[in-house]
Order: C-alpha cells, then structure tokens, then sequence
C-alpha cells in the first residue's frame, strides 16, 4: 500500500471537498479545518491538480499502484480530479464577473478593465506579492498603543512629476481580536503603488482589550495621520480611498459613511472586501456609536465597491446583498458588487485569478472615481 500517495491523496480530496462545500460556522472545528483546507485549493487549484497529477504518475513510475487499496486511491484522485475542475472553472468565471459589476455601476467599461490572467505569478508564486519597484516603510507609529497603533506606507520607487498622489488606506480582518497590517491585501497595495499611489496599511487595537469605540478611534487617528504626514511620502491627503478585509471591510464602511465636519474632506471611496456588514459584538441599533454601515444614512456614501464569495462559510453572502441594498437605495453615487462564484472569506491571501480579477476590479473602479475628481462632477450613478 503505497501510504504516502494514499495520504497526500486523502489530504487533497478533503480539501476539495471544502472548497465545494463549505461547513457553517455552527461547527466550529470543523468548520476551521474545513475552511483552511478549503481556502488554499479554492485559490489555487491548479496548483492542487499539478500536486495530484505528479504524485499519481509517480506512483505508477514506481510500481505501487497494486491491489485493491493501491487502486482506491487512484479512484479517490479521479474523483478529486473531477473536483478540481469544477473550483478551477470557479475562479475562472471571476474576470468576467468583476467586469459585468463594473459595467452595471459605470454603464461603460474599458474591455482592458480585467487584465489577461497572469499565469506565471499565479503558477510560479502564488505566495510572493512583493516588488522591486515600490518602496514599503514599515512601522511608523500613528498613535500610543505600541504596535497596534503602527502603519506601513508602500510608494514607487519612481520619483513622479505628476504632484502629490492618491491615497489609499487599508484595514486588515481577523474579527477584531486577530491580525496583522502585513496579511491580506498586500497584493492590492503593491499594484496600486506600482501605478503611482501612495498605500497606508494600519494595525488597530484588539478586542477584549479594546471596545469598538477604540476600533474607531484607531482609523480616525490613521486618517489624522494621514492628513497631517502623507505629504511628506508623496501622498495627497484630499484624495483617500479606504479599503479593507472582513473587519476591516466593516470598520472602512462605516468610516466613509460617518458625518464629518465641512472642514474635513470625506473619503473619495470604500473598497470592501468579504466583509461583515452587522452590529458589533453584542452592540444593537441603539448604542453608541453605531457600529453597523447599515445605521448610517446613505444618501452621502460615496463610491463603494464590494466583492464577496457566494460559498464564504464565516460571513455569508447575505451580509454583502444587505449593504449593497442599503447603499443602492439612497446614494448618488455608484456601488459596484462583483458577487464571485464558489470564493470563500481571506481570498486575498494568494496570487490567484480570482484574487488578480478582483485586484484588477478595484485598480478599474477607483481610476473610474479618480478621473470623475479630476474632472470635477461627483461620480453618479448609471441611469436605472
């Protein structure tokens, strides 16, 4: 019994299995294993169907496909085979989904908006996200609570000519009692600083230390930080989009959302993704401060563009429907919702095509806002 290729084969098959059917949060051991086994072969199943291929071929090369067990496992891998397609088919439907949420906001989009797919990153090194030609300093203190009042800032090494450049300030996930500035989302930053932004991603205190009154104040003092220190990286601090992941998709909601005084300038944008949309630990409608997006007024949200799995077993997909409805039915301004068929929470973890299509969505839509400021009018939305 060839027992290596038997495991790595199980190991495979479980994962696939994850990736198609997502276990709800009501089971929580289960529920965790199955969606870090589901997560990596969901976004990178084609690096799964290579694993299978070879180790099957190998085990064949070396004689140890013999008797009933042997031959089990081969039919387990036909069958995890089959399902490898399916969640590669999956990921490839996201270019053209992100495309048509960019073409129902805008009513005409570029046909270069999603880029081809990048194949070599995605094979090669789906890990690696960094790049030579920007610059990232790291740790700069914006506040007193140690390191999690500490931000990075990723420029271009390319001096511009241009002036000062837009902004974007990212906020991590990890259910306010985990997470990291240097985690999800670093993918989004490195392009965007690549195409002349200048990126701000910030850690914020935790819970059970910190209440969300402290998460707010945390971004507020980012965005301080930002208005009083950008500058001094290039930045321009009347042009800020903000941006986050899970928690963080819920705190970037809510700060775009929230009333500023006419001396401040408000957010250009939110990008949010697979965020939480609800009340706040234990918090309901009533308390202060709010802590839902769907407690604010929409009628002054500025652009939004949200992405969010349909198969995401931590925050399902309702959430994202309810502030896209929420948003849709009072505000001027566009709301872009690219709903990605078979994606999971965290999908920004790797370079995959379902990570490089929604990358490609944020860089069209926030270029979309920014030429809609250049030009002067506010951004509105497209007629019906």
């Amino acid at each position: 019994m060839p027992y290596g290729y038997l495991t790595s084969t199980v190991l495979l098959a479980l994962g696939t299995l994850a990736a198609l059917v997502s276990v709800p949060r009501r089971y929580p051991v289960v529920g965790t294993l199955g969606f870090v086994a589901g997560l990596v072969v969901n976004e990178l199943p084609f690096l799964a169907m290579f694993w299978l291929a070879a180790s099957t071929a190998l085990a064949f090369v070396e004689g140890d496909i013999a008797g009933a067990g042997a031959w089990a496992a081969v039919g387990v891998a036909g069958l995890t085979a089959a399902g490898l397609v399916v969640v590669a088919r999956q990921s490839l439907s996201a270019p053209g989904v992100v495309r048509a949420a960019l073409a129902e906001a805008f009513g005409d989009v570029p046909a270069d908006a999603v880029r081809a797919i990048p194949w070599a990153s995605i094979l090669l090194r789906p890990l690696w996200v960094h790049r030579r030609d920007v610059a990232r300093t790291r740790n700069v203190p914006y506040g007193d609570a140690g390191r999690r009042n500490r931000l990075d800032v990723y420029r271009s090494r390319a001096r511009s000519a241009a002036g000062p450049a837009p902004v974007v300030v990212y906020l991590h996930g990890g259910g306010y009692f985990s997470g990291s500035k240097s985690r999800e989302g670093r993918l989004m930053l490195y392009r965007l600083a690549a195409r002349g932004w200048v990126g701000v991603s910030a850690t914020y205190r935790l819970r059970p230390r910190a209440t969300f009154a402290d998460h707010l104040a945390d971004v507020e003092r980012v965005l301080a930080w930002v208005r009083e220190h950008i500058a001094e990286h290039g930045g321009d601090p009347d042009r800020v989009v903000l941006a986050g992941s899970s928690a963080g998709a819920h705190l970037a909601s809510i700060a775009a959302l929230t009333p500023r005084p006419a001396t401040e300038r408000r957010p250009l944008a939110a990008v949010c993704l697979y965020g939480y949309y609800g009340y706040y630990y234990g918090m309901g409608p009533a308390e202060l401060p709010v802590s839902s997006p769907l407690g604010y007024a929409a009628d002054v949200a500025p652009p939004v563009f949200v992405a969010h799995g349909d198969r995401d077993p931590l925050v399902p997909v309702e959430a994202a429907r309810e502030l896209v409805a929420h948003l849709r039915a009072a505000s001027p301004n566009p709301v872009v919702y690219a709903e990605l068929p078979g994606a999971q929470h965290a999908f920004d973890l790797y370079h995959s095509v379902r990570h490089e299509a929604v990358v490609d969505g944020v860089e069209a839509f926030v270029a979309r806002v920014l030429a809609s400021v250049t030009a002067g009018p506010a951004v509105s939305r497209r007629p019906g």
